[in-house]
């Protein structure tokens, strides 16, 4: 076990078996987690000054994090201890990048076995930043025959899941660990038309499905908040599914913002494991709440450069002569709010979307990233300081991707697909967190 004097140590918490702390030391700050009685550490090079580091030690980490240009994360101590995983419905990664920093906090070498998605760029870039072994360009639910048998604390499986396909079936008893990000376009109060009772929610059970059918240990789940109001009940299901087959499980709701992210994302997290009981997701939130981080904290720094302007990444969307004039009222007149009379006609009569031609205030945390965070029409995404939009960058490092994630790996990447990408994806910061409910497991 590692062992530090308490007063090198910074930003002490300790609960529930599980701490996080810091040392900062020239210019390398050292994160260490303690797991019951043991503790491991990681570290990465500061891209802050060693005096800002240790007035605010968990800034400077994620800070340094998604300054990182050249390398796979942080360097952890590694114990010998792999954690193989799949990653289902994966888009680019998100989800699996904040999983493996967690990994890496324990000790644990993660081993990303294979990739599912039904977007094939997505998956090649999932593949060149996360390595990983495979990628498979398919629905989930052609992987895996199941049926379930009544519904929420009724639950059951009419018989025991079956994979389908032969490359998958060598994968059964070899997999540690499954995340997932089951499409949530059906859960989103954003979608009035079939909102809470739309078929593609059930495809939520396909995970619990799999993870009996591989013999897997752990589970992380993220989705929408709503998705707790499906009228199918997709996730009480999946609670009593998994226990039948031996899991203990956690959820919640995480927020970004109250675990000092600069993003006001709200997920609803389910995570279980066998063997072990996870630490409580709620109890999570509680323990590492800290004040949001401003925006402005993630992209200063971020500059478009002329020599980088043809970069995808540095890119701009196409912005309209109005939309260019709207931009410039809002800095003309020190406003952050577009008024109705500067706004489209069919806004001027009245509307419920205030921050929408909205200015991001640079003092507080980012707005949620949707797939409209180019366009000023679709959110509250005009820079708060410059005139103009967010670049794609910027809005990944709001989403936790540092600098070293790329996007436009073998040159097929579109503006379109980066908008979604990035704007469905979890923060890192959040899958971090999740899996630090595994803790118990990796002591």
């Amino acid at each position: 076990m590692s062992r530090f004097s308490s007063a090198e140590y910074l930003d002490l918490n300790i609960a529930n078996g599980l701490g996080e702390s810091y040392i900062v030391k020239k210019n390398i700050i050292n994160r260490i987690v303690q797991v019951a009685d043991r503790s491991f550490t990681s570290q990465l090079a500061l891209s802050v000054s060693a005096s800002d580091a240790k007035r605010d030690p968990f800034s400077a980490w994620w800070r340094s994090f998604l300054d990182d240009e050249i390398s796979l994360g942080p360097t952890f101590e590694d114990r010998g201890e792999i954690c193989t995983y799949i990653d289902l419905f994966s888009s680019i990664g998100g989800l699996s990048l904040g999983f493996e920093q967690a990994l890496k906090a324990f000790g644990v070498k993660p081993l990303p076995l294979l990739a599912v998605d039904i977007d094939g760029t997505a998956l090649k870039i999932h593949r060149a930043n996360h390595l990983t072994e495979r990628t498979l360009n398919d629905s989930v639910t052609s992987l895996i025959d199941f049926k379930v048998k009544g519904e929420g604390n009724s639950a059951t499986f009419a018989y025991n899941p079956e994979i389908v396909t032969d490359s998958l079936k060598a994968l059964i008893g070899r997999v540690d660990a499954i995340v997932a990000g089951p499409p949530c376009q059906g859960h989103s109060t954003l979608n009035n038309h079939s909102r809470s009772d739309d078929p593609r929610n059930l495809l939520y059970l396909t995970v619990p499905a799999l993870a009996v059918a591989l013999g897997v240990k752990h589970i992380v789940i993220e989705n929408v908040p709503n998705v707790v109001n499906d009228k199918r009940s997709v996730v009480v299901s999946t609670v009593k599914l998994l226990n039948d087959a031996g899991f203990s499980v956690t959820d919640g709701v995480l927020q970004a913002h109250e675990l000092g992210w600069p993003q006001t994302r709200k997920r609803f997290f389910l995570v279980a494991s066998k063997g072990s009981e996870p630490i409580s997701l709620t109890s999570i939130a509680t323990q590492f709440r800290r004040p949001s981080l401003p925006v402005t904290w993630a992209i200063s720094g971020v500059k478009v450069k002329r020599e980088d302007s043809d970069h995808l990444m540095n890119q701009l969307g196409d912005t309209s002569g109005e939309n260019i004039d709207r931009i410039n009222w809002l800095f003309d007149h020190d406003a952050y709010d577009l008024p109705n009379h500067v706004r489209p006609l069919c806004h001027q009569d009245g509307h419920t979307y205030p921050s929408v031609y909205g200015r991001m205030k640079p003092d507080q945390p980012a707005p949620t990233l949707t797939t409209g965070f180019m366009s000023p029409g679709r959110g509250r995404f005009i820079h708060p300081s410059e005139r103009r939009m967010l670049t794609p960058r910027e809005a990944a490092r709001l989403q936790g991707f540092p600098d070293w994630f790329d996007f436009v790996k073998g040159g097929q990447t579109k503006r379109s697909d980066l908008a979604k990408w990035i704007g469905d994806a979890v923060p890192s910061l959040m899958g971090y967190f999740a899996g630090l409910s595994l803790s118990r497991s990796w002591k």
